[in-house]
């Protein structure tokens, strides 16, 4: 019920937000929580090995994103984050270090999330 929950407020927070053509940024503390959460279970789908194509639908169903573009490519930069850097770290720091750094930065993720604008 709890996923249910959270992939709701994501889902109709991205939904609300504008859309840009760079990755997307968070717009409120609630949604770096939740991009720090998808990054937890990204990361730990890479660590377990799990091809990109079945953790990315894993992912879509847990976090409900089917309908948002914004968060759909949030979700994608996130998982190829957490494959790029799969043999380093915990999942909880990198979690960690993607939360810390979206609320540091009203939320842009690009540092973490490799990508700079």
């Amino acid at each position: 019920m709890l996923r249910n929950t959270v992939g709701a407020a994501l889902a109709a927070a991205l939904l609300q937000a504008n859309s840009a053509p760079a990755a997307p940024q968070a717009e409120s503390a609630l949604e770096c929580g939740i991009a720090a959460d998808m990054a937890i279970v990204a990361h730990s789908l890479a660590r377990e090995e799990v091809n990109r194509p079945k953790a990315g639908a894993i992912m879509e169903r847990i976090y409900d994103v089917a309908a948002s573009d914004r968060g759909q490519r949030l979700m994608t930069d996130i998982l190829a984050a957490a494959y790029a850097v799969q043999g380093s770290g915990s999942s909880q720091k990198f979690a960690e270090d993607l939360f810390a750094t979206c609320m540091a930065s009203g939320g842009n993720m690009d540092t973490i999330l490799g990508r700079r604008l």
